[in-house]
């Protein structure tokens, strides 16, 4: 073992000795470039090192300011939608502003025109079930609103009050099933009975068949239910749509409704009671 031990010292030795007189050599000999081969070879491999290092580190620095640029983008680009929908937001505010301003405009026109005495009120409610359309207004008894009394809009029609709270009150809508208004043709005044009919409008009823009528006539309150109307007389209820006949006698009369019952805001409740025969301003005009 002792042997062997001085042989492997010995080998590392002379592998030692060998590697110093190539590194003497190398350092005394000249490349082709004039400098010692040792110093154009320790060049060569720093150079390399040097290069590779250079290059994953670019990577590396690119790849961050990428991603830098990129959180910079994402920043900008949420803080521009921020901005669009705060904008848009307030845009829709500004038009429903508008457009509330706009019906009360065309409301306090309604009132100023009429020969009535008239309440205004805000709708606050509308109907939850298809059987019984109604919507609920801001003003009731204490403000003397009573049952049975009218209630309409600048565009015609909206339906009567069938009960009442001190401070708040229901109103039944033409267009339902068990509402009915008097009617009459306005152009050629032929006279019959508006019946609800729900998201249909309004069935013309109890039409003499030998009445003038033809799609696109309008259709106003005749003021005619009862020694005291309930409807003053010429407001308009709407738009015939349709007309059908069976023979000689007509079997449906189609009316769309001139009030937008879905988009209802604002609305005039009529306290003056209207006797038949009695005119009132015909607004529909």
């Amino acid at each position: 073992m002792a042997l062997l031990d001085i042989r492997q010292r010995t080998g590392y030795l002379f592998l030692v000795v060998l590697l110093g007189h190539i590194i003497l050599i190398s350092a005394q000999v000249q490349s082709d470039k004039g400098v010692p081969l040792l110093s154009d070879v320790a060049f060569s491999v720093l150079a390399e090192l040097q290069r590779v290092t250079s290059g994953g580190f670019g990577t590396v620095q690119r790849a961050w300011s990428s991603y830098i640029g990129l959180r910079g983008v994402y920043k900008e680009n949420l803080a521009l939608k921020e901005e669009l929908a705060a904008t848009r937001l307030r845009a829709e505010e500004q038009r429903a502003i508008a457009d509330r301003t706009r019906g009360l405009e065309q409301l306090l026109e309604l009132k100023n025109r009429l020969e009535l005495k008239t309440t205004a009120a805000s709708v606050i409610a509308a109907g939850v079930t298809l059987d019984f359309r109604a919507v609920t207004i801001s003003k009731g008894s204490l403000q003397g609103i009573r049952g049975d009394m009218a209630v309409i809009a600048p565009e015609g029609v909206v339906g009567r009050v069938v009960a009442t709270s001190p401070t708040a009150a229901q109103v039944q809508l033409l267009i339902d099933g068990n509402a009915a208004a008097g009617a009459i043709i306005e152009r050629s005044r032929a006279q019959g009975i508006a019946v609800g009919a729900g998201d249909r409008g309004f069935i013309l009823d109890k039409v003499p068949e030998a009445a003038d009528i033809v799609v696109g006539d309008r259709v106003v309150t005749s003021g005619i239910e009862g020694r005291f109307a309930i409807y003053p007389k010429g407001f308009l209820i709407g738009t015939v749509v349709s007309v059908k006949k069976s023979g000689p006698a007509y079997s449906e009369i189609l009316v769309k409704p001139a009030v937008d019952f879905t988009r209802l805001e604002e609305v005039l409740v009529v306290l003056t009671p209207t006797e038949v025969g009695d005119a009132s301003t015909e607004s529909s005009r």
